[in-house]
């Protein structure tokens, strides 16, 4: 952890209310943002992040500080988003994701390229919206938060040889959905770099 967060979550481990505000207020934007690509609108994501925190007040004295404070809220946001998700199965949502449009891009990009790219983009937030939500959770927390395979399966609640399989048919579908025409062989899903194609477009996002 930084300087500053341990020190904020020690104050915080001992009761200190206004050190984990603190950590809260330093910590949103990124827990916020995970929480949005997860469940794909603001209000549920604000219902996310709301339970996130909270579950991390309750379990402050269980964090030992072995691994950064953003990365432990990571996995807490994705437990409950994808907990959440599991109780909004029967109500789909159909709008793009919209942290699609604040994607990095420089502002003296090629308009071509650029245009090429938020295209790419809006394709992909459709395909990652139409994955079924645990094979959402796992290409988001791998291809964009780069979490290791064996803290994705702790905090979903699967092994981790669970994790990699969905990851790999997550990662297909997304190939077969952005490129169609190399999905129509039989086999073609199965290449050694089929995934690969998949978890570029999510980087890019």
């Amino acid at each position: 952890m930084t300087g500053g967060l341990a020190d904020l979550v020690a104050r915080a481990r001992a009761g200190d209310k206004d050190a984990f505000e603190e950590l809260v207020r330093q910590t949103y934007v990124d827990s916020y943002t995970l929480a949005h690509r997860l469940v794909g609108n603001e209000e549920d994501a604000r219902d996310v992040v709301q339970e996130a925190y909270l579950r991390a007040y309750r379990g402050l004295k269980r964090f030992r500080g072995d691994a950064q404070f953003t990365t432990w809220m990571y996995r807490i946001t994705a437990n409950c988003a994808v907990t959440y998700l599991g109780k909004r199965a029967c109500h789909r949502h159909e709008e793009l994701p919209e942290d699609a449009q604040v994607a990095d891009l420089s502002s003296h990009s090629d308009p071509e390229a650029q245009a090429d790219r938020s295209a790419l983009r809006d394709r992909l937030g459709v395909a990652l919206d139409d994955l079924p939500p645990k094979l959402r959770a796992v290409v988001i927390l791998r291809d964009i938060y780069d979490l290791p395979h064996e803290a994705i399966a702790a905090e979903l609640g699967i092994s981790e040889s669970a994790a990699k399989v969905r990851l790999h048919r997550a990662r297909r579908k997304l190939r077969e959905r952005l490129y169609p025409m190399a999905g129509d062989d039989e086999g073609a899903g199965e290449r050694p770099d089929a995934g690969e194609e998949g978890a570029e477009a999510v980087r890019a996002l």
